[in-house]
C-alpha cells in the first residue's frame, strides 16, 4: 500500500515512459521493499522511512528539472535528431550508439516500413522515437480535403455496471433526472445498464447488462 501511494505521488509518468533519473529511483524503491519483506528481523519502518526519502527525493529532483535546464539535461539528457531532411545523420547516431538495425526496429515500431518516406527522426530521452513523414507520405487531412468536420467527440462514461457516476455528470453540466429520462425512452433504467457514454454534444450509447449473466 506504502509503495502504490508513493509511484502516485512521484506521478503518472513513472509508469509509462521513464527518465533515467526515475528509472533509478524505482528500482533503489524496489529493493528496499523486499529487504524487510525477505529478512523478518528487519523493522518494516526503516525500510518504509528509507522509501519515503527516495520519493521525496524524486519529486524534489523533478521540481528542480522544471526551473533548471541545465539539472534537467544532466538528469535526463536531451534528444536527439536521428533523421535529418530524410537524411540519416551518422554522427548522432554514432553518439548515441544507436546502429541501423536499431533503427530500422524502432521505425517498425512506429508502423514505418520505408526508411526513404521519413523527413525527420528524433530519439527521445525515453527511448521512443518520434517520426515525421515526408509530406507526399503524411495521410490528407480533413483541411487539405477543404472539409468542415463535426467537432470532436469526446465521450465521458456516465453509467458503469450499473452505477451512476456523479463527477461525470458535472463536467457534462447534466443531471440525474436527465439521465434517467434518457434511460426511460430508452426503456432501461440505471441498474440494468452495462454502460452509458455521452459528450458535450449529448450524443449517447447505452449498452444493457446481458440478463443471463
Amino acid at each position: 500500500m506504502f509503495l502504490t501511494v508513493g509511484v502516485r505521488l512521484m506521478g503518472k509518468r513513472q509508469i509509462g515512459d521513464m527518465q533515467p533519473n526515475e528509472l533509478v529511483i524505482t528500482l533503489l524503491i524496489s529493493e528496499l521493499a523486499a529487504i524487510p519483506l525477505q529478512d523478518t528481523g528487519q523493522p518494516l519502518l526503516f525500510g518504509i522511512t528509507a522509501i519515503f526519502m527516495l520519493v521525496v527525493l524524486e519529486i524534489s529532483m523533478s521540481v528542480l528539472a522544471m526551473k533548471s535546464k541545465t539539472f534537467r539535461r544532466l538528469t535526463s539528457g536531451k534528444s536527439v535528431v536521428v533523421i535529418k531532411n530524410g537524411e540519416i545523420d551518422q554522427a548522432a547516431m554514432k553518439s548515441v550508439r544507436m546502429t541501423i538495425l536499431d533503427l530500422v526496429e524502432l521505425l517498425r515500431g512506429q508502423n514505418v516500413f520505408d526508411i526513404d518516406t521519413v523527413a525527420y527522426a528524433v530519439l527521445e530521452v525515453n527511448g521512443d522515437l518520434s517520426v515525421l513523414l515526408k509530406s507526399p507520405e503524411q495521410n490528407a487531412t480533413a483541411k487539405d480535403l477543404g472539409l468542415k468536420p463535426e467537432p470532436a467527440r469526446f465521450p465521458v462514461t456516465i453509467i458503469t455496471d450499473g452505477k451512476l457516476e456523479k463527477d461525470s455528470l458535472k463536467n457534462l453540466k447534466i443531471t440525474e433526472i436527465e439521465v434517467e429520462k434518457i434511460l426511460q425512452k430508452n426503456k432501461t433504467s440505471i441498474k440494468e445498464v452495462f454502460l452509458m457514454t455521452m459528450d458535450r454534444q449529448k450524443k449517447y450509447n447505452i449498452i444493457n447488462k446481458r440478463k443471463n449473466l
